[in-house]
């Protein structure tokens, strides 16, 4: 099975993609962003843009996972924002024709959620303190300059299941997705400190600077 987590940049489908995989043994994450970076590396600064629009990432993504879902025995997690629908059907899309079960969900906020993530996210607090409370987006432009329309687009039908996590926490998330989805998580007795600690070291490892 495929879960593949969609939703506006700092919605928290890398958060709840990893709560996921903590508590569903055999899960693993495959991180389409990590396919899109490299790619986008290859080229000269001045022609890299929304890696998405390459031909090559998406048949890439549907060829990687598609290989993960075929031979790896457990959950495969995918959190990923696509809000064009030809890339959806390119992607999400081209792997159930290909007889994968997927399953997927886009997590949703109000703006005014999601920007406080953003700040957040990776050193927000540090930089806030330091320069701030707008301080710390600047690594965080382009998701922001998406953010309206991420938000728009997404509540489309098309891009259900639609779950709000305005009022959610991420282990509620990921049990809510689990439910959907008929699988059984762990309990989560992990408490709030360590929690905490072990999302901010995952959103550390997810800052790009590029």
């Amino acid at each position: 099975m495929l879960l593949w987590i969609n939703g506006p940049f700092g919605g928290g489908k890398t958060q709840t993609a990893y709560e996921i995989q903590r508590r569903l043994p055999g899960s693993v994450v495959c991180d389409p962003e990590h396919a899109g970076f490299g790619l986008r590396r290859m080229l000269p600064p001045e022609l890299r843009g929304d890696f998405q629009d390459l031909t090559t990432w998406r048949q890439g993504v549907v060829e990687v996972l598609d290989l993960a879902l075929t031979k790896h025995d457990g959950v495969v997690i995918a959190p990923m924002t696509v809000t064009n629908s030809g890339y959806f059907a390119e992607t999400v899309g081209r792997l159930g024709e290909l007889g994968q079960d997927v399953r997927h969900f886009t997590l949703l906020a109000q703006r005014e959620t999601v920007m406080k993530r953003l700040r957040e996210r990776g050193f927000g607090h540090l930089l806030q303190f330091v320069g701030g409370k707008n301080a710390g987006l600047g690594r965080e432009t382009w998701a922001v300059q998406q953010l309206d329309h991420c938000l728009e687009r997404l509540r489309e039908p098309e891009f259900a299941e639609h779950l709000w996590t305005d009022d959610s926490t991420v282990p509620k998330t990921a049990d809510r997705i689990a439910v959907l989805a008929g699988l059984r998580l762990r309990p989560n007795n992990e408490g709030a400190l360590r929690t905490r600690l072990r999302q901010a070291r995952i959103g550390l490892r997810h800052i790009r600077f590029d």
